[in-house]
């Protein structure tokens, strides 16, 4: 088996670690939470304290990180992984980043001889865990061939989007998508309320037809369970989504109306507290307009 790096042992990182060592893969692994680290230690992982070092030892690396710039500190930072990059390795990201962020590293490993691949996933945590992620892959045709075997172990469906970039590109459409279904979740449920219908028989109604879709199914579910505190995805990661969305479709020409009023909505919620909940608390602020509950 290859040696894997993994760097981000989050919500996402650290279930997706544990199936590649149980898949048999050896994993050398590295994250500001020291707890983490330590659970995967008692797993069979081997702990490294050093970027370099980790890109010096392993065949692949996996980066699981919040934000562009966590990434760019990771990759090329004082002793990043493109300091220790030896021709051959395969950076593997799985975060959701700004695609420019993504090219810019694929251009500065491609220098080096090694070699990246944009991967980032849909399917939360549960997919994590069960490792049925959908990831959307950007990158050469070679990097994705060689990545395969490992994100196999990931997920479930993986598509070869194109070029470095088109994975993070791919993924933006899939937030944008499920941000706006959020709202029209939130705006149906608020005007079902406030015109005293049930919702629970609204939702299912609503999943009979045509309007059915899996944000009214799992995100219309947590919205009436109020599991708002029990983040699936936290609201301040989905608006770095948007931002992203936004400034790409501001580089493209390609207006995004809906996008930005949404991301507009997550603002509000933000300046409540909720940065650190559940994305469907955008309910919250639909529930404070419409004075209701």
């Amino acid at each position: 088996m290859i040696n894997i790096g993994f760097i981000g042992l989050g919500t996402m990182g650290k279930p997706m670690a544990i199936n590649l060592l149980n898949a048999g893969y050896s994993l050398l692994v590295n994250d500001i939470n020291k707890i983490s680290v330590d659970e995967l230690a008692t797993k069979g992982a081997t702990t490294s304290n050093s970027y370099l070092s980790i890109a010096k030892e392993c065949d692949i690396v996996i980066t699981m990180l919040p934000e562009s710039h966590n990434l760019e500190e990771v990759v090329l930072g004082t002793n990043g992984l493109l300091q220790g990059a030896k021709p051959g390795l395969l950076l593997i990201d799985m975060s959701s980043v700004a695609p420019e962020t993504s090219i810019k590293i694929n251009k500065e490993l491609l220098a080096k001889g090694a070699d990246s691949l944009d991967a980032p996933v849909s399917g939360g945590p549960p997919g994590a865990v069960s490792a049925t992620l959908s990831i959307m892959v950007g990158g050469s045709e070679a990097a994705y061939l060689k990545g395969l075997p490992v994100l196999e172990k990931l997920g479930k469906k993986i598509l070869y989007m194109g070029e470095a970039g088109s994975g993070q590109m791919t993924k933006l459409c899939n937030q944008i998508l499920i941000g706006i279904h959020i709202q029209a979740v939130v705006e149906a449920f608020a005007l079902a309320k406030k015109s005293g219908l049930d919702l629970k028989k609204v939702r299912e109604a609503l999943m009979g037809g045509a309007a059915n879709s899996r944000v009214l199914e799992l995100h219309g579910q947590k919205i009436l369970d109020r599991t708002f505190d029990q983040p699936a995805f936290k609201l301040k990661l989905h608006r770095k989504d948007l931002s992203n969305a936004l400034e790409t479709g501001k580089a493209m020409a390609v207006p995004l109306y809906l996008t930005a009023f949404v991301a507009q909505q997550m603002d509000a919620a933000i300046a409540h507290g909720f940065a650190e909940l559940d994305h469907t608390t955008l309910m919250l602020i639909e529930e404070e307009l419409a004075n209701i509950r």
